[in-house]
């Protein structure tokens, strides 16, 4: 394990995951999602963690593994339509990885959806949470829009607001 990764982890803590993600940003990200979701079938959850436990780190975690299992903890995988996204945000790491559900396999690739991931990444270095967290929506909303159309009824399966880890 690298002692850098380490103390990231160490000192990123709630605080620093609320001065990035404070309530304009919380807001602004809950009503993307709420306006994008009127048009299409796709149910999105963005979920922000600042930083890995200790167990973890031993362990050799990654964002990406652990942003696997959100995807299941959040049940984003329980959608009707298998159209669940998350957006994960390890803010310690300043990485964010993207979990589609196997309705977009056949459609959108990993290079894709690691596109939408870098320019959130370079907004976030840039101090910009906002900007980048609403453009990753909007990224994301665009895929949903393309591949599970709105059709009729709506229901929205899974919550809108932005959730802390």
């Amino acid at each position: 394990m690298q002692i850098m990764r380490l103390l990231r982890h160490l000192f990123t803590t709630r605080w620093s995951l609320n001065r990035a993600f404070d309530a304009e940003t919380r807001h602004a990200i809950e009503q993307a999602i709420t306006e994008t979701e009127k048009s299409h079938r796709g149910e999105l959850r963005f979920a922000v963690e600042a930083d890995l436990g200790i167990w973890a780190l031993l362990g050799g975690e990654t964002a990406a593994e652990r942003s696997l299992d959100m995807f299941a903890d959040l049940g984003v995988w329980d959608t009707e339509d298998n159209s669940g996204i998350l957006i994960y945000v390890l803010l310690a790491d300043h990485h964010v990885a993207i979990v589609a559900d196997r309705g977009y396999r056949d459609h959108v690739s990993n290079e894709q959806w690691r596109e939408i991931c870098a320019r959130m990444e370079s907004a976030f270095r840039e101090g910009d949470f906002r900007k980048g967290a609403v453009e990753g929506v909007l990224g994301a909303a665009r895929y949903a829009a393309e591949f599970f159309p709105l059709d009729g009824e709506n229901p929205n399966e899974l919550p809108n607001e932005m959730v802390f880890l």
